[in-house]
């Protein structure tokens, strides 16, 4: 992982911190995202006792480079990521995938982060930059994936991910 980050309150980014640690069951220690129901706010509003399924957001930062190249400077954290990764697809892996994070850490893989229009007020356009279309007109989302704590620990910049792909038939992520 390049970097992690976390927020205490509900910012669009999070700063990037020298260590976040992961709690069990909950997410990001100090995140204001933290627990077992719902945390964002356009969830609560909708239903505050559905499951967090989006207690750790991941992004790769591959996708800050492709931004930079359409123009826009991003750097890890300002996508409100908690934990920003380098050489995985995250947008590959299929839902139920455990990422081992750290030395003990492991994260399960829940689905894709669903952009909110917030994004255009950090930078104006950039959701149309995240949020695309395939050849076949489906919507592709690029603004990384969510996971639930599996096995808690502390994390930092430099430490290793491992991917423990799911048993097949493996299922493509969806919105979260």
């Amino acid at each position: 992982m390049t970097a992690v980050s976390r927020s205490s309150e509900h910012l669009f980014t999070k700063p990037n911190q020298g260590s976040i640690r992961l709690l069990a069951g909950l997410g990001v220690e100090g995140d204001a995202h933290l627990g077992v129901t719902v945390r964002h706010r356009s969830r609560v509003a909708v239903d505050p006792t559905q499951p967090n399924l989006r207690q750790v957001h991941l992004i790769h930062a591959e996708l800050h480079e492709e931004l930079a190249v359409a123009g826009f400077t991003v750097a890890a954290g300002e996508l409100g990521e908690n934990i920003t990764t380098r050489g995985i697809d995250l947008l590959g892996l299929p839902t139920g995938t455990l990422l081992h994070l750290g030395a003990e850490a492991v994260v399960e893989v829940t689905g894709l982060r669903n952009p909110c229009p917030q994004i255009n007020a950090f930078r104006n356009g950039l959701l149309k930059a995240v949020v695309g279309r395939d050849e076949a007109g489906n919507v592709v989302r690029k603004a990384g994936i969510m996971a639930v704590v599996r096995t808690g620990g502390d994390l930092r910049p430099g430490d290793p991910i491992r991917v423990e792909l799911p048993p097949p038939p493996h299922r493509a992520l969806e919105r979260v």
